[in-house]
Parts: C-alpha cells; sequence; structure tokens
C-alpha cells in the first residue's frame, strides 16, 4: 500500500515538472512583440513596410513624412515600440492587445503621429513623423488592436489612434519626386483591409535577456 502512495506522489510530481516545463517554454518562446522592440512593420493588403526619412511633406503640416516602401532592407523602416508618454512600458515586457504604444523612428526619433490635416494624394489623414528625440505630444498615441492577450509577431494587428479615431492605413497611392514609388500611408475612419500590419525584421527585446535578433538586424 504504502509503494502505491509514493508511485501516487511520485507521479503526481512528475506530472506538476512537465506542467512547468511546458508552460515555461511557451513563456520564453518568444512569440509577442515586447516593449523596447525595434521592428518593420508591413502592411499585409499592399505589401509594404512602413518608413519614414528626413524628407518634410510639401503641403498639409510640412512635418517629416511617413512612406510605405517594397524593399526589406531599407534601414529606414525600423520603428522602436514604446509606452505612451508619461507611462513608459517595462523593457521586454509583451504588448497587450488594447494597450496604447508610441512607435518611434530609429533613424530619427520622432514619433508616428496623425492629426486633422488632409493626406497629400488620397485625401484621407496625414500621418506624419513627429517630436524630437522620442518626444512629442498626445497625437502620438495609438492602440494595438489585436484577438488575443498579446500582440503576436506573425498576427495581423490593426493600429488606432485614439486622438482622432482613425486606422493607420495604406492604400496603394505612390509618390513622385523626390521620394518616387513610395507609397502614401495615411489615416482612415474605417476598419477595413487597408489598415493591418504585422511584425517582421527587427530586434526583439525579451525581459532581463540579451535582444533577439530577427533576419538581418
Amino acid at each position: 500500500m504504502e509503494m502505491v502512495v509514493t508511485l501516487r506522489g511520485l507521479l503526481k510530481s512528475l506530472v506538476l515538472v512537465l506542467a512547468c516545463a511546458v508552460s515555461g517554454a511557451a513563456e520564453a518562446d518568444g512569440s509577442d512583440v515586447t516593449c523596447g522592440s525595434l521592428v518593420k512593420l508591413l502592411n499585409t493588403k499592399h505589401n509594404v513596410r512602413l518608413h519614414s526619412h528626413d524628407v518634410k511633406y510639401g503641403s498639409g503640416s510640412g512635418q517629416q513624412s511617413v512612406t510605405g516602401v517594397d524593399s526589406a532592407d531599407d534601414a529606414n523602416s525600423y520603428w522602436q515600440i514604446r509606452g505612451k508618454a508619461g507611462r513608459p512600458c517595462q523593457r521586454g515586457a509583451a504588448i497587450k492587445c488594447g494597450q496604447a504604444i508610441r512607435i518611434t523612428h530609429m533613424k530619427t526619433g520622432r514619433n508616428l503621429h496623425t492629426h486633422h490635416f488632409s493626406s497629400p494624394l488620397s485625401n484621407n489623414q496625414e500621418v506624419s513623423a513627429f517630436g524630437e528625440n522620442g518626444e512629442g505630444d498626445d497625437l502620438d498615441t495609438w492602440t494595438v488592436q489585436c484577438d488575443g492577450v498579446h500582440w503576436e509577431r506573425d498576427e495581423a494587428v490593426r493600429f488606432k489612434h485614439p486622438g482622432t479615431n482613425v486606422y493607420l492605413s495604406v492604400t496603394g497611392e505612390q509618390y513622385g519626386h523626390p521620394i518616387r514609388g513610395q507609397r502614401e500611408v495615411h489615416a482612415m475612419s474605417t476598419a477595413n483591409q487597408h489598415n493591418w500590419w504585422r511584425a517582421m525584421e527587427g530586434v526583439f527585446i525579451q525581459p532581463s535577456q540579451e535582444p533577439q535578433r530577427h533576419d538581418e538586424l
């Protein structure tokens, strides 16, 4: 009888150990986009990556332009995922669905931004890069819209702008000189096929670990 009880106890312990191992593996699999990560964001409908550069709009706000590019290896397409102003997120923490974030352009330190100016090609709402050294204003805040608990890397998500109630979008209009062939990025009031985005290449920060590299960066 004692042997049976002992065996049962050992089996229970083994089950607990295996459960913990599986749970730990799921926690460490790196499937989420995390605070501090440096990523490229792909518009899944038009297959272009969110991009910026030190080129100002010739109309509207005159702020730094934001576009979409076909190339996967342009360094001007890297953006850092950060907490909203005054509420920083913990480095390496998974970004939650519904969380308010800032998306900061790596090369210029300006934040993804929108406001009540018309975009130059489609007459939707202009999207720009704004601020200095990662600090701008309340219109730099976006919320991540996704279905689960966290923003997963292989999941298409939407970015909604709470300040003006619009979605980050691309509908395919192309610029001429000096940024010939690049697509207009703008904001639209409706949630539709043009405003799905997915995290692609980048450096994904893990809690208390070295950055996890993905593809060429």
